[in-house]
């Protein structure tokens, strides 16, 4: 019996390892497309180095400059509670559902557990820590206090920093704009009720 002739015929791993072969090969391309980029935008200099050891960094927070030395994978939680020691900025969930973490970046709130500490460089930060002037409560501090719109306190931080952003795009919201603009904190002793009194006594209504 004649053989038949498979010379020109593709294996399965041929055609397997010749993807492969492919795939790495645009990787390594875009990897060196990557690296120029870098380099043109001068990341790649010696002081600008981010190792698997870490990076020195500076943050803004509260007005104030802060150098740090924190791994790359640094949430700015991690770097404000851990570096900072400022733990008026709690984490929950840390995966961005409760919001217990919200601060200020760059005047608009944000979830700083699912914020990268090399992301909040150059931008200023405003936790709660921020707010007081000395002994002097913020207004909304205040007002949380006397309408008793906290009872654990554990989502408070993250609350108030939600609704100062609020109030800072708009002084005087309405009840549904105040309810929308904490709608991502979570308070599961259930008082949304008094929070949304608190925001509203302070308000220009």
């Amino acid at each position: 019996m004649k053989k038949e002739d498979n010379s020109n015929q593709f294996s399965r791993r041929s055609f397997l390892k010749g993807v492969g072969i492919t795939t790495a090969g645009a990787a390594v391309l875009k990897g060196e497309a990557l690296a120029k980029q870098l380099e043109a935008a001068g990341f790649l200099q010696p002081n600008n180095i981010i190792s698997a050891d870490g990076v020195t960094l500076s943050l803004s927070v509260n007005g104030r400059s802060h150098k740090l030395f924190v791994e790359p994978r640094t949430t700015l939680a991690e770097a404000l509670r851990i570096n900072l020691d400022m733990t008026g900025t709690k984490i929950g969930c840390d995966r961005g559902a409760c919001s217990a973490c919200t601060v200020l970046l760059n005047g608009k709130s944000v979830n700083s557990c699912m914020t990268l500490a090399l992301d909040a460089v150059d931008l200023p930060i405003e936790t709660i820590e921020g707010l007081a002037n000395g002994d002097n409560l913020h207004p909304l501090q205040k007002s949380f206090i006397e309408h008793d719109a906290y009872q654990c306190g554990f989502c408070t931080s993250g609350m108030i920093i939600s609704c100062k952003a609020l109030l800072d795009e708009n002084s005087n919201p309405s009840e549904l704009e105040i309810r929308e603009a904490i709608a991502g904190n979570m308070c599961r002793c259930g008082a949304h009720l008094h929070i949304v009194e608190a925001v509203k006594a302070v308000s220009n209504s």
